[in-house]
């Protein structure tokens, strides 16, 4: 997940790409040309599937400026581990109905 996020603040397609799931991989460009400024990484919450520790997911915030406007991602993402590499496989944005959930 941080080097995911590093690579976004680093436009680094590449590492992008290598580290996504090809099922799930977009055909279309991942960084944008619009100039961010990336402010910061919270890992909110994770967990590993108990029947499958292969499986992961991971909460987390992730801060930005784009032309001088502050956003904020809130992603909850699926990773999975093939050969000893973790691949993000896909997210949802959780909304303020979603039940706590109980990480580790």
């Amino acid at each position: 997940m941080r080097s995911r996020y590093t690579a976004y603040a680093l436009s680094d397609e590449a590492y992008l790409r290598a580290t996504w799931d090809a099922r799930t991989c977009p055909v279309e460009r991942i960084v944008h040309d619009e100039p961010t400024q990336w402010l910061g990484l919270e890992v909110k919450q994770y967990m590993l599937d108990a029947g499958n520790t292969d499986n992961a997911t991971v909460e987390f915030v992730a801060r930005y400026k784009i032309a001088g406007r502050a956003h904020r991602l809130h992603e909850v993402s699926r990773f999975l581990r093939e050969d000893g590499k973790w691949f993000y496989v896909d997210g949802s944005f959780p909304t303020k109905d979603d039940k706590k959930r109980k990480y580790k």
